[in-house]
């Protein structure tokens, strides 16, 4: 991976009390593109789209991709879906890195590691990941979570606000931290 890929994705997953979690817990993620980031965590590089969705746990439902529970893991693996979806259609064939705060999504993700839950959800990504990967360099990496770094807390943000059923505050009025 060259050392300052065009883009740079910031993907993060929220689930509303993420215990004995079932296919109606509410769980969201978040999926911040950003341009030009140095990955300092100042956030730097310009902001270029923001979205964000629900994990869909209904089989044969729209946006389904193999979750069967509303979880973390399963917003953060869904928040890996939908960056790896954005640079299929919008990304050219740019170099690209998604940067989450789950080391379970990237290494799953990226098949560094096998899925012993989730497979099916997994299966998807990876299959997702490898279909990228075969376009353009593409890597992964760690960013600590809720240390500040402004995107992975708009990333955060996003999901938080979605799981919740809420808007999420403007970029222009939203300050790191705020959830």
């Amino acid at each position: 991976m060259e050392p300052n890929p065009r883009w740079t994705l910031y993907v993060d997953g929220s689930c509303l009390g993420n215990q004995n979690v079932d296919a109606t817990t509410p769980a969201a993620w978040g999926l911040v593109v950003v341009q030009g980031d140095n990955g300092l965590g100042k956030g730097s590089g310009e902001l270029h789209e923001e979205t964000s969705g629900m994990v869909v746990t209904e089989a044969g439902a729209a946006g389904h991709i193999g979750a069967e529970v509303g979880s973390n893991n399963t917003a953060e693996l869904s928040g890996f879906a939908a960056a790896l979806r954005w640079l299929l259609v919008d990304g050219n064939d740019d170099s690209a890195v998604i940067r989450a705060d789950s080391v379970y999504a990237g290494n799953l993700a990226s098949g560094a590691w096998k899925a012993k839950a989730n497979r099916e959800l997994v299966a998807h990504v990876q299959a997702l990941w490898d279909e990228v990967s075969t376009l353009r360099p593409l890597s992964w990496s760690h960013v600590k979570a809720h240390r500040g770094h402004r995107w992975n807390e708009r990333a955060d943000h996003l999901a938080l606000r979605r799981a919740n059923g809420e808007t999420p505050v403007p970029l222009t009025f939203w300050k790191p931290g705020q959830r």
